[in-house]
């Protein structure tokens, strides 16, 4: 029996759906590191990162920024439950620049009160937003 070439990749979060396609590919930030995923992969249940999630179809590569939650890997099937997933169109550039201020400026000056891995987490998630948001073409 042949390995399946395309599987199917569905990437829900907390609020909506925002992919359910065939795709060839799809790398994925875990909470270990990235982890690339191809039909007939073995099965395998992951803790996500925050990172920049891609999945080609043919010679397209599609972009998202997710944070945190789970993939389930099957053969044919990919399911990513991100707490929070965008496309790059969706992100907002502004707000993704004054969030990485407002924890650049925490980090810089921490006190008492502070969680700094908290700090840390919005720095590392602001970052990978506006990384994310860079992958719009520009359509003129």
């Amino acid at each position: 029996m042949a390995l399946p070439t395309r599987f199917q990749l569905q990437i829900v979060s907390a609020d909506r759906s925002l992919v359910n396609e065939t795709v060839d590919e799809v790398e994925i930030p875990g909470a270990d590191g990235y982890f690339d995923v191809l039909a007939g992969h073995t099965p395998l249940l992951a803790v996500l990162g925050a990172g920049e999630l891609w999945y080609r179809q043919g010679q397209e590569k599609h972009y998202l920024a997710i944070a945190f939650g789970f993939a389930e890997v099957q053969p044919e099937r990919v399911t990513i439950l991100a707490e929070t997933a965008e496309h790059p169109h969706e992100i907002d550039l502004l707000a993704a620049q004054a969030a990485k201020k407002q924890a650049e400026e925490a980090l810089a000056g921490p006190t008492i009160e502070m969680d700094v891995e908290r700090a840390r987490i919005a720095l590392m998630v602001a970052l990978i937003r506006l990384q994310v948001a860079s992958r719009v073409k520009i359509r003129s």
